[in-house]
C-alpha cells in the first residue's frame, strides 16, 4: 500500500516548487491560493491570499480561477498538501503551478510579512461565498465592500431594491434620505416595504429591512427633505450616492452638490414603460445637466402618481443602478459614464447613447467653480421651494 509521504514525494517530483525568497519577490506575478482550512487561514496567511481548501479545490476552482494559464502558487502549513493540490491541477489543465516549499510555517519562520485578525470572518466567508468565488472580488474585493459607503436618494421603488441588493452584497454603510412615509400604493413596486410597515417613515422601514436581511450593514437614515442647506452635509463623507428621486428639483440639486463633493452619482429614472440609467462622474464625465441642460416642462413630465408606472419596471432600473454602484467601489469594468442606458419594458430592448461634457455647461465646465446650489421649484428654477427628496 502506497503510504501517504510516498504519495508526497511522488507529487513533489512532478511539480514546481518556489522557495519563499522567490515567491516574495515576484509576488505579483501570481495568484497565490491557501489549500489550508478555515481556521487555520484565519490564524495567519499570505497577505492577498485566496483561501480554498484542499477538500473543495477541485470543485470551485474553475469558477475561481478560470484560466489554466494563470500562474499560481498553492500553499499549506508544510507544503505536503499544497504539493499533491499542484498535482491535481495539473490533471485539470492549469499549465503553470507552484507549491510553495516549506509550506506558511517556513514563510513565517524566515520573517516573511503575514497577516492575521484581517480580512473577512468564518460567517461572513460563508455568507458572501459567490462573491469570494469571483477572481475579480475575491475576499480582497469583499473587504472593500464591507469598507464602502453608498447613499440613496429615495427609498421608493428605485430605491428599494438598489438597497436590498447593495445591502446584500455587503456595502458596508448605506444612508437613506427620504422625508415620506409607506403608503398602500407604494407596496406595487417598493418592495422595501410592506403592510405592517404603513405609516410609517420610509427610512426607519427601510432600516428594518436591511437589518433583516444582512446585520453586517449600518443604516444612517436622514428622515428629512433634500435641500440646498443641507445637501452638502447629507451627501459628504459617502463614497458613491445612488440618485433614486422621481422629480427633477432634486436631480438638479443631487447633481450640483455632487460636483461640490466630487462624489459620483448613479443616476436612474423611470416612465411607465421605460427606464434610463447613466452615472455622473464629477469632471471625469459629463453630468446631468450637459445631459439635460434644461427640465421639460412640468406637463410633460408627470411623476409615476401622475402617469403610472409598470411595477416590475423600477425593480430592473433599480436593480441596475445598484451595479452600478457596485462597479463603481470595487473598480470593475466599465460603468456608464459617458453612456446614457435605455431600457423600454414592452419590446425589451436596451439601447446605449453615447454623451459627452458640455464645454459650456453651467455647472461643470469649470472645475474652479462649481454652481451655487439653490432651491428650485417644480420647473428647476431658483425659488423658495424646497427640493423635495421624494421616491418613485
Amino acid at each position: 500500500m502506497t503510504s501517504y509521504r510516498d504519495l508526497v514525494r511522488a507529487a513533489k517530483g512532478r511539480i514546481s516548487e518556489i522557495s519563499p525568497e522567490e515567491l516574495e519577490s515576484r509576488l505579483a506575478d501570481f495568484v497565490v491560493i491557501d489549500v489550508r482550512e478555515t481556521g487555520e487561514h484565519e490564524q495567519g496567511a499570505l497577505r492577498g491570499a485566496r483561501l480554498l481548501p484542499r477538500g473543495i479545490l477541485e470543485r470551485d476552482i474553475v469558477g475561481v480561477i478560470p484560466d489554466p494559464d494563470q500562474p499560481l502558487v498553492l500553499y499549506c502549513s508544510g507544503g505536503a498538501r499544497s504539493a499533491l493540490a499542484a498535482v491535481s491541477l495539473m490533471d485539470m489543465g492549469y499549465g503553470h503551478v507552484h507549491s510553495l516549499a516549506g509550506g506558511f510555517d517556513r514563510w513565517k519562520t524566515e520573517g516573511r510579512p503575514w497577516t492575521t485578525g484581517e480580512g473577512l470572518t468564518a460567517e461572513q466567508r460563508d455568507r458572501y461565498s459567490r462573491h469570494v468565488l469571483l477572481q475579480e472580488v475575491g475576499e480582497e474585493g469583499q473587504a472593500r465592500l464591507l469598507d464602502s459607503s453608498a447613499l440613496l436618494i429615495g427609498a421608493g421603488g428605485l430605491g428599494s431594491p438598489a438597497a436590498l441588493y447593495l445591502a446584500a452584497a455587503g456595502v458596508g454603510t448605506i444612508g437613506i434620505v427620504d422625508f415620506d412615509v409607506v403608503d398602500r400604493t407604494n407596496l406595487q413596486r417598493q418592495v422595501l416595504h410592506n403592510l405592517d410597515r404603513v405609516g410609517m417613515a420610509k427610512t426607519e422601514s427601510a432600516r428594518e429591512a436591511i437589518a433583516a436581511l444582512n446585520p453586517d450593514v449600518k443604516v444612517i437614515t436622514h428622515n428629512e427633505r433634500l435641500g440646498a442647506e443641507n445637501a452638502l452635509a447629507i451627501m459628504a463623507g459617502y463614497d458613491v450616492v445612488l440618485d433614486g428621486g422621481d422629480n427633477f428639483p432634486t436631480r438638479y440639486l443631487v447633481n450640483d452638490a455632487s460636483l461640490h463633493l466630487r462624489v459620483p452619482v448613479v443616476h436612474g429614472s423611470i416612465f411607465r414603460f421605460e427606464g434610463q440609467v447613466s452615472v455622473f462622474a464629477p469632471y471625469d464625465g459629463p453630468c446631468y445637466r450637459c445631459l439635460f441642460p434644461q427640465p421639460p416642462p412640468p406637463e410633460l413630465a408627470p411623476s409615476c402618481a401622475e402617469a403610472g408606472v409598470l411595477g416590475v419596471l423600477p425593480g430592473i432600473i433599480g436593480s441596475i443602478e445598484a451595479m452600478e454602484v457596485i462597479k463603481l467601489l470595487l473598480g470593475l469594468g466599465e460603468p456608464l459614464v459617458g453612456k446614457l442606458l435605455i431600457y423600454d419594458a414592452l419590446d425589451e430592448s436596451f439601447d446605449r447613447v453615447t454623451i459627452g461634457r458640455d464645454p459650456g455647461c453651467p455647472a461643470c465646465a469649470d472645475p474652479d467653480r462649481p454652481p451655487v446650489l439653490v432651491e428650485y421649484d417644480q420647473a428647476c428654477r431658483p425659488a423658495g421651494n424646497v427640493a423635495r427628496a421624494t421616491s418613485a
